[in-house]
């Protein structure tokens, strides 16, 4: 396959996620970044203030949901209203208490179980209230994560488009990154003559031009497996395809570079031969 491309394998503008004053810009173009790698900081003083009483309201909601108090009073209460309850039916038995009197004794035990139930409910109320502010803690926490921006993987920072002290706002452009060590390689295969024989992870020689003159080019060559197979052709009744190979360091430079020109040798499914 002639007149393959090489192309990044990753190219991403890297965005702001919120909206603040870039108090700090850690990279520059032409530097190299792992993925982790903090690119910059929006400032996140107010955040971390709002973390903070967030952090506050969930203790005292924690505080709240662990509170067994009124259960345990409400259980304690039961138990003596419903003992004397019980007096109050045998004194009735015995014609020693009024009936009305017995009657008044036990609504007060029903009363009381019914504090037992308040309180349970109770407990849950403050067990969802608990929850609430411990995800609210976690949204606080989410937002100081959000102001630090970090790389997505290991890449070579194209252009830079923030200014340090800058106002951003979620979506804006801060770095451009793009991956260099793996890039990928991009032809077209005729479908109606070699369609059936090309398959994803087929094998290929991939041969790159990385230097010299058109009547002596200097190439590189690559073992490595079809990735993609388009479903679709364009007007030519070409299949695109793609596979990746990796690229090195050559003092300050890219062993390949995007825009390179290289050749694919692939080895169909069936005859086993080259194209």
């Amino acid at each position: 396959v002639q007149r393959c491309m090489v192309r990044f394998f990753n190219k991403t503008k890297v965005p702001s996620e919120t909206q603040g004053k870039l108090t700090e810009l850690k990279v520059e173009e032409g530097m190299l970044i792992k993925k982790g790698d903090v690119i910059a900081i929006v400032d996140s003083k107010q955040a971390r203030l709002a973390l903070k009483l967030k952090k506050a309201e969930e203790m005292v909601a924690e505080l709240n949901a662990k509170n067994t108090v009124n259960k345990r009073d409400a259980v304690a209460s039961e138990e003596i209203a419903r003992a004397e309850a019980r007096t109050y039916e045998e004194l009735y038995e015995k014609s020693a208490a009024p009936y009305w009197e017995m009657k008044k004794k036990k609504a007060e035990a029903d009363r009381a179980k019914l504090r037992i139930e308040l309180a349970d409910l109770n407990e849950g109320t403050a067990m969802a209230e608990y929850i609430a502010k411990k995800v609210g803690t976690e949204l606080a926490q989410s937002d100081i994560e959000m102001r630090t921006i970090r790389a997505d993987f290991d890449a070579f920072v194209e252009n830079r488009y923030a200014q340090l002290g800058e106002w951003v706002q979620p979506g804006s452009p801060i770095v451009e990154i793009v991956q260099m060590d793996r890039v990928r390689v991009e032809g077209f295969i005729n479908a109606l003559n070699y369609g059936e024989q090309i398959h994803k992870g087929g094998r290929v020689r991939v041969s790159v031009t990385v230097g010299g003159t058109e009547e002596n080019p200097v190439t590189r060559q690559f073992d490595s497996i079809i990735e993609y197979k388009s479903t679709e052709l364009d007007l030519n009744k070409r299949h695109r395809i793609w596979v990746s190979i990796p690229n090195e360091r050559v003092g300050d430079e890219w062993l390949i570079k995007p825009g390179m020109m290289a050749t694919m040798l692939i080895e169909p499914a069936k005859s086993g031969g080259a194209l």
